[in-house]
C-alpha cells in the first residue's frame, strides 16, 4: 500500500478552529462495518446506538503539556512546548527557532518568567530550567496555552476544552480528541441503559500529528508509545457480553497492544509501537469513535483496518460533502 492511497482532498475551511460550546452538538457519521452503509446522525444518537452490555473503553489521559510563547534578550520570538518535567522547574520542551537556542540561552516568557536552555537533546527537543527563585509555577499556568495542533490557529480561553471530561491521567502533549463528545451526563445516561464503561490510559505524543513520511506505508517507523491497562479493565473486557467499542484510535492501539487472544487482554505498562494496517486481524475491538483525520495518517490505516479502505474513503467522501467539520474540535465518526 503507498502513502497515495490515504490521501483525500480536505478543504481548508472545513478543518474546525475551535470546540463547539456543547461538546455534544457535534454531528455523528455512523459507518456500519459489515456493509459500509453510511448514516448521518447527532452525536447524542449514540445513546440509541449502543446497547445493554456494551463495552466502552476510554483513554483517560490528561493533556498536561504546555505552550509557552516568549522571548530571547535579543528580541527573537521564542515557542516551548513544555512536555515534561524532570524536576523542579526543569522540563524536556520542544522549541522553535531550535538552532538559535544553544545551551546557555535565556528565555524570557510574559512578562517576567525567566528560563535557561540547559542541554540540547536533539530534534528541536530542549531540557530548559526555570528560575526557581519566583513564583514559576504559578506565572507558567497562567501564561501556559493549550498545546493545540499545528492546523488550529485560535487559542483557547478555557484549556479544559482540550481535555475529555473523564482525563484523570497526566502525561499527554495532544489529547484523545475522540472523547471530546462525552459529557457526564451522556456517560450516566449510557451507563443507566446497560452500557459499561472501561478506561485504558495512552500518553498521546506530538508524533501523532506527523503524517506518513515513507513512499510506502510498510516502510514507516511508528513512534512509541506509553500505555496502560488496569486490572479492572482486564476484568471488564474477558466479562463483556456485547460489543467492545473503543473511543479514539488511542484506546484501540492499547487494546490490541495487550491482546493475549481473542477479546482477552492482560494488565500492566509498555512502549506500544503496534502498526495497525489493514491486513491486520483486530483481536479485542469490535468497533470505534473517532473523530475525522488528516490525510496520509496511521489513524486513517487503523481505520481502514477496521472497515476497509473502500468504505473508509467514501465515507469520508460523503462528510466532505456533507461539509462535516474535521479534526480535533470536529465531528464524530462511529464505526460499529
Amino acid at each position: 500500500m503507498r502513502v497515495e492511497d490515504l490521501d483525500y482532498f480536505l478543504p481548508p475551511e472545513l478543518i474546525a478552529q475551535e470546540p463547539l460550546a456543547d461538546r455534544t452538538a457535534s454531528r455523528l457519521l455512523h459507518l456500519d462495518r459489515k456493509w459500509g452503509h453510511v448514516h448521518h446522525r447527532q452525536f447524542r444518537d449514540c445513546l440509541s446506538l449502543l446497547e445493554a452490555g456494551d463495552l466502552l473503553v476510554m483513554n483517560n489521559t490528561r493533556v498536561t503539556a504546555l505552550r509557552l510563547l516568549g522571548h530571547r534578550p535579543t528580541g527573537g520570538q521564542v515557542e516551548a512546548l513544555l512536555l515534561k518535567e524532570v524536576k523542579d522547574g526543569s522540563f524536556i520542551a520542544l522549541t522553535k527557532p531550535a538552532k538559535k537556542l544553544a545551551p546557555g540561552s535565556k528565555i524570557l516568557f510574559g512578562e517576567d518568567l525567566m528560563a535557561e536552555v540547559r542541554e540540547d537533546l536533539g530534534e528541536g527537543q530542549k531540557l530548559i530550567q526555570f528560575d526557581t527563585q519566583s513564583d514559576w509555577r504559578k506565572k507558567v499556568d497562567v501564561i501556559g496555552l493549550a498545546p493545540l495542533p499545528p492546523y488550529i490557529r485560535h487559542t483557547l480561553s478555557d484549556r479544559e476544552r482540550y481535555n475529555t471530561v473523564y482525563a484523570s491521567v497526566p502525561g499527554s502533549a495532544a489529547a484523545p480528541t475522540a472523547g471530546l463528545h462525552f459529557t457526564p451526563e451522556i456517560l450516566d445516561q449510557l451507563q443507566e441503559k446497560g452500557v459499561k464503561l472501561a478506561h485504558v490510559s495512552l500518553d498521546v505524543s506530538i508524533d501523532t500529528f506527523r503524517p506518513v513520511q515513507s513512499e510506502s506505508v510498510e516502510d514507516h517507523v511508528m513512534h512509541g508509545e506509553v500505555c496502560r491497562v488496569p486490572e479492572e479493565t482486564v476484568r471488564a473486557v474477558s466479562e463483556c457480553q456485547g460489543r467492545i467499542i473503543a473511543v479514539g484510535t488511542t484506546s484501540v492501539r492499547t487494546l490490541e497492544s495487550f491482546a493475549t487472544g481473542p477479546r482477552q487482554i492482560r494488565s500492566g505498562e509498555m512502549v506500544s509501537r503496534l502498526f495497525i494496517v489493514p491486513s491486520y486481524k483486530y483481536q479485542v475491538v469490535d468497533g470505534m469513535f473517532t473523530n475525522f483525520h488528516m490525510p496520509r495518517t496511521t489513524m486513517l490505516l487503523m481505520l481502514a483496518a477496521l472497515v476497509g479502505p473502500d468504505s473508509l474513503f467514501e465515507a469520508y467522501r460523503q462528510a466532505v460533502e456533507s461539509r462535516y467539520r474535521f479534526l480535533s474540535f470536529g465531528d464524530s465518526m462511529l464505526i460499529l
